[in-house]
């Protein structure tokens, strides 16, 4: 399979959600003219991004809906349950704990750790809050495979640390700070800042032309 960018990773994860509200309206066929002009993309974009896993379609007809969510439920890898440890158990930890739609996508957030031992003990629906100190043995009694930071960019090295340590392979870092992790760890930012600050040069630029 050829080299896959992160970008058409990212239009495929919006052709399955848009895929499905096409479902929901009844479609059974669409063509890629209809997704790319509900997904922001070209019909060109749309079978280039495709291609890259394969051949879909048929000639005269488009994609059948139902097939079509399925594949890209298998390439995504959301055809199976991922089990995921959260640390930070503040404010952003309580939204992420609390956004439905990753159980919808089966994320499930299986364990979370805060290093406050007055949140230690306590429960978020039927998890309860641990301390980092034993991020090992729960992570691997509840087989976690992904990692969700969430902690002040301060410790969100240390966090990270401990969470390879531990043996998981993937981490998503909410913290404003590089992190390094060893080979054979997939990490993943989010940093919102920079993309309100990309939002601000956009519109500055924009005031400019006016």
């Amino acid at each position: 399979m050829q080299k896959v960018s992160d970008w058409t990773i990212h239009r495929l994860s919006s052709y399955h959600r848009l895929l499905s509200e096409f479902a929901n309206e009844g479609k059974e066929y669409i063509s890629s003219h209809e997704l790319a002009q509900r997904a922001g993309a070209t019909p060109a974009q749309v079978r280039r991004d495709l291609s890259c896993f394969g051949t879909f379609g048929t000639k005269g007809k488009g994609y059948l809906v139902a097939d079509l969510i399925s594949k890209i439920t298998s390439i995504l890898g959301i055809d199976r349950d991922w089990r995921v440890a959260l640390v930070g158990a503040g404010r952003l930890g309580s939204a992420l704990f609390s956004y439905k739609e990753f159980r919808k996508r089966n994320f499930h957030i299986v364990a979370v750790f805060d290093s406050d031992r007055h949140k230690v003990g306590k429960h978020w629906a039927d998890v309860q809050i641990d301390h980092p100190d034993d991020m090992k043995s729960i992570v691997r009694q509840r087989k976690v495979d992904i990692g969700v930071i969430a902690v002040p960019a301060d410790t969100a090295q240390s966090v990270a640390n401990a969470m390879v340590d531990a043996g998981i392979k993937a981490i998503l870092n909410f913290a404003h700070r590089k992190l390094f992790v060893p080979d054979g760890v997939t990490l993943r930012n989010v940093n919102m800042a920079m993309e309100l600050e990309t939002l601000s040069y956009v519109m500055t630029k924009n005031r400019t032309r006016r």
